[in-house]
């Protein structure tokens, strides 16, 4: 961990709601002014599209399990190289994960392939890392050691679900059949890579539908914000000095199921973000800057 060159990792699977977690950190850092270095999980897997494809085949036909969500498609090992370096120094390398035909052609590759390693921009306040491995610890990495602040987006196993079959249906073409056959071969995966970061955040914001999602494979669509709530889950409020009086007071609808976990309405999730995360991020950069000016002086 680093006060002068800090890291924050949004860590959670496909459909978990990290990309909503990334853009509270933006605002956060618009609003501070601050410069982070973004880092896209996708970025570290070890294959490009066409590979793990054929890797997922070779897989099935040992009765092998082979996923994303596991080590051995991913370069953890380079992941926590980053983290170490960030920490120590400020820089690093990435790439990108080119997912979609107009990143494509901005690179002028295919879909599903990376663009090259390059280092990270000069003279940043944050690494920011969004994916499925920021809290990752096997027998070989520990990537979890070296994060300032893990954040947890974890929904209810059903909405998750069901987040994600109606993502890849309507944004990637998938079928359903396809979309169930990908979520039992990553199960595994999921169980012994990705729930054991839930007990390593600092903070989990869980999603939970106050419908019926008793099926999410048959679910018509995603439970909206007003159907939800979301638990927030603070491991260890007094270090991060987490006022939750001062939560209560501004979120209306919210509450406190246990001394460390504030209840908020789905709608006012985002809220609950800003006004729980960013005094953290002052904090943080205020020590920051207190280093950086104390080194220059």
């Amino acid at each position: 961990m680093s006060q002068r060159h800090p890291i924050i990792a949004v860590t959670g699977s496909s459909g978990a709601g990290t990309s909503t977690a990334r853009r509270a950190f933006e605002q956060i850092f618009r609003v501070l002014h601050q410069k982070p270095a973004y880092i896209e999980g996708d970025s570290f897997h070890s294959y490009d599209r066409e590979q793990m494809l054929a890797g997922i085949q070779r897989a099935k036909i040992r009765g092998e399990n082979f996923s994303h969500f596991g080590p051995g498609a991913n370069h953890l090992d380079k992941l926590e190289e980053l983290f170490r370096q960030y920490a120590e120094t400020g820089t690093g390398f990435h790439r990108k994960y080119l997912h979609t035909e107009d990143e494509a052609k901005v690179h002028n590759q295919p879909v599903g392939t990376f663009t090259e390693w390059r280092d990270l921009p000069d003279d940043t306040d944050f690494l920011f890392y969004e994916g499925l491995h920021g809290g990752a610890v096997t027998e070989e990495v520990d990537v979890a050691q070296h994060v300032d602040l893990l954040i947890g987006m974890t929904p209810t196993i059903n909405l998750e679900w069901t987040q994600k079959i109606r993502r890849d249906i309507e944004e990637r073409g998938h079928t359903p059949e396809d979309i169930t056959k990908t979520i039992l071969r990553r199960m595994p995966d999921y169980v012994n890579y990705i729930t054991p970061q839930f007990s390593r955040t600092h903070i989990n914001f869980q999603r939970v539908p106050l419908v019926d999602t008793s099926n999410p494979f048959a679910a018509p669509e995603i439970p909206s914000p007003d159907e939800s709530l979301t638990v927030v889950r603070v491991a260890r409020p007094a270090r991060l000095k987490i006022d939750f009086p001062y939560a209560l007071s501004m979120i209306h609808g919210s509450f406190m199921s246990r001394p460390n976990t504030l209840v908020v309405p789905g709608a006012k999730a985002a809220l609950a973000m800003e006004i729980i995360l960013r005094p953290i991020i002052e904090d943080m950069a205020r020590k920051r800057r207190e280093l950086v000016q104390g080194n220059a002086s």
